[in-house]
């Protein structure tokens, strides 16, 4: 009984339970029991453990931008940031995906938010360097920021509730144009906050978020990837692990031409199932759910006896 008890498949099970109700509880805010199960946080739940337990910021929704000090200098040219922000939106260039290439925000599209890609995990994108040479020399100057875009959330979007799905870096936002009022909002874990021209929100993403725009400006935001700190060697280089490797894999592009990485060219090809599963939620939610849970109740099953 203690043996099978202390199996590497019953260790690994245990592991992966006691992460997920870990990444579960953590905030005041969290998905129902149903959502929380298939969610990408419980399946990132291990390796997101790992770093929450290594990190060297507070468990706290949102973040003092002065313990970051090496991201001042974007505040200080923020007006330089929005003048090519802004060039680039009047321009029509700050847009959705073209196509199913765009897994990490494919669901923000649908309420009319917009990006234009800057960095992404290592990479510069050309259009970028073209479009915008001051932002992207900024941003280049400054180690810890692993990825950035041009963000923008139009008059009565609203983006649905969420967690980010790796717990490596945190999120920097700067209000380039905004409406400056509560009325256009982000709210982590409970707490609401607005963006202000020139201002900086600082959060960590893998609480539960959502943002609203009820006023009729459009608000223009650079969006920052910030790496986490980590208070040991192995912790940080797991991360850079896991960025160079699946974040760099999530890779989208701006205009046709520029690289898609490997994970959004598979959502390219398996976005059809998830279309025909979205049809067969409209017509019967029970057939739906039963069907849902039956695939993973199989995979479970394969885990246990295989």
């Amino acid at each position: 009984m203690l043996a099978s008890l202390l199996s590497p498949k019953a260790v690994a099970a245990a592991l992966f339970v006691a992460s997920a109700l870990y990444v579960h509880l953590r905030g005041r805010v969290r998905h129902g029991f149903a959502r929380q199960l298939t969610d990408h946080s419980t399946f990132l739940a291990p390796i997101n453990a790992l770093l929450y337990l290594s990190s060297k910021v507070p468990a706290r929704p949102y973040l003092d931008p002065a313990d970051f000090p090496e991201l001042a200098p974007l505040q200080a040219n923020w007006q330089t940031i929005r003048d090519e922000a802004l060039q680039l939106y009047e321009g029509g260039r700050i847009t959705v995906a073209t196509g199913y290439n765009d897994v990490g925000f494919n669901s923000f599209f649908k309420t009319g938010w917009t990006r234009f890609y800057l960095t992404w995990y290592g990479e510069q994108l050309p259009s970028a360097l073209a479009a915008c040479p001051k932002t992207m020399a900024l941003l280049a100057s400054i180690p810890s920021i692993k990825a950035a875009m041009f963000a923008v959330l139009p008059p009565g979007a609203t983006l649905p509730r969420h967690r980010d799905p790796y717990a490596g870096s945190l999120r920097y936002h700067l209000g380039l144009r905004t409406a400056n009022s509560p009325a256009c909002y982000i709210d982590v874990d409970g707490e609401r906050r607005h963006w202000r021209d020139g201002e900086v929100l600082m959060f960590d993403e893998t609480f539960i978020h959502y943002a609203r725009n009820d006023t009729d400006v459009q608000r223009v935001i650079l969006f920052c990837d910030v790496e986490r700190p980590l208070n040991n060697p192995l912790a940080r280089a797991f991360n850079r692990l896991v960025r160079a490797t699946m974040m760099n894999a999530s890779a989208s592009a701006n205009v046709p031409g520029e690289r898609i990485g490997g994970v959004n060219r598979l959502f390219s090809r398996v976005i059809g199932i998830r279309l025909w599963g979205k049809r067969l939620k409209a017509r019967s939610r029970f057939w739906y759910y039963a069907l849902k849970y039956a695939v993973l109740a199989a995979l479970l099953a394969l885990f246990i006896w295989a």
